[in-house]
């Protein structure tokens, strides 16, 4: 039912014809500057994940990060009207470790985006809200995709593949406000409490994944992991560390107004994209136009999989729950 696909992400990266061109990553890699920019993101990976392991690395170099894009394509139908359809994209992440010359796995998730999650938060809800006088989700938002992760993630294909569950860090959500703890973890960092769960909260929910929210030592904003079981106890610090590098890097680049702020945040936060007191990282990222590919791609996810199998993905859906 499920098949993958990887890639290197690296300096000589470029996107192939099935890739989702919202995902954040082939992104960076288009345009004049994409070698630079590839560049210059796998260093400062590079950089916070030495940061962050100062452990037995007194020059700060010790470590590098590997990343490699996984695409798995779902199956439908049977014999020649078998159709693959591109489902979910996420990082996996290696350690290099230079000084004992040996190769670390990381964590696979970090990045996430399905073609799946577009339909439902750029096609669905937006219908769904028309001539209404609030804003509402529908009760049975997000349990496809909900459903068709947690099959994959369970799947012989996954376990196979990976020996611990996926991982899949975020931005917080603007729409909230969190609240400092006195809960801090050599690691992931301070702890916040939100107080309230989002819309993507809840969609990450419907996948069976718990949310926590940590900001890491030297970062200016907590970031959302969503996991299954133990996220402070399934995880080793360097599996860890792989994580917050790659998607803290990756923030720093979409959402500098957060995570390049020139000030951190304190007790009570309330991430905001109209602040002006941040850096940039010169690294060329387009907001707007992932935001109208979105709508893009949504559309073929419902022309080419939500629509034509609708009643089989019902079914299969209603056969899951029992």
């Amino acid at each position: 039912m499920f098949k993958l696909k990887s890639i290197c992400f690296d300096e000589n990266y470029s996107p192939s014809d099935s890739t989702r061109l919202t995902t954040n990553f082939a992104n960076l890699a288009r345009g004049t500057s994409r070698q630079l920019n590839l560049r210059n993101t796998l260093e400062m990976i590079n950089n916070r994940f030495n940061n962050l392991a100062q452990w037995d690395n007194a020059l700060g170099d010790r470590y590098a990060v590997e990343l490699e894009i996984i695409s798995v394509e779902i199956s439908l139908g049977s014999g020649s009207s078998e159709t693959a359809f591109p489902l979910i994209e996420m990082l996996n992440t290696s350690i290099l470790d230079k000084k004992a010359n040996k190769r670390i796995d990381g964590i696979v998730g970090n990045n996430f985006s399905s073609y799946v999650r577009d339909y439902d938060f750029s096609i669905l809800l937006p219908s769904f809200n028309v001539d209404r006088s609030e804003f509402s989700i529908p009760d049975d938002f997000g349990d496809l995709h909900g459903k068709l992760f947690q099959q994959f993630s369970c799947s012989s294909t996954y376990k196979q593949r990976f020996s611990k569950p996926p991982v899949i860090c975020i931005s917080v959500s603007t729409s909230k406000t969190y609240q400092r703890t006195l809960n801090q973890h050599p690691v992931l960092g301070i702890e916040y409490q939100q107080n309230e769960l989002s819309p993507t909260d809840r969609y990450f929910a419907k996948m069976g994944m718990q949310v926590r929210f940590f900001m890491p030592h030297n970062g200016v904003a907590p970031l959302a992991y969503y996991f299954y079981g133990d996220l402070l106890g399934d995880y080793t610090n360097l599996e860890l560390i792989s994580t917050i590098s790659t998607m803290e890097t990756f923030q720093k680049i979409y959402r500098p107004e957060i995570y390049n702020a020139n000030s951190a945040a304190g007790r009570l936060y309330r991430p905001s994209l109209e602040c002006q007191d941040y850096s940039s990282t010169q690294i060329v990222y387009d907001r707007e136009e992932r935001t109208q590919l979105a709508v893009n791609q949504g559309k073929f996810a419902q022309e080419h999989f939500i629509n034509p199998y609708k009643n089989l993905l019902e079914q299969w859906v209603t056969d899951f729950a029992h």
